[in-house]
């Protein structure tokens, strides 16, 4: 038992799939938030080519 509980303790697996995924988690935040301010920039030139061109 004594044995088992000191693999478990030893074990980092799990700690290291948490890492990969908060810096994935991290990743997507910044692609998604610069996705959308690209996104909102285009949305206001395609207006203004839009305006202009009426």
């Amino acid at each position: 038992m004594r044995r088992l509980l000191k693999r478990f303790v030893g074990d980092e697996c799990g700690a290291t799939a948490i890492e990969y995924c908060m810096i994935a988690a991290g990743i997507s935040i910044v692609i998604v938030t610069a996705v959308n301010g690209i996104g909102s920039t285009l949305s206001t030139k395609f207006s203004d080519v839009s305006t202009s061109l009426k």
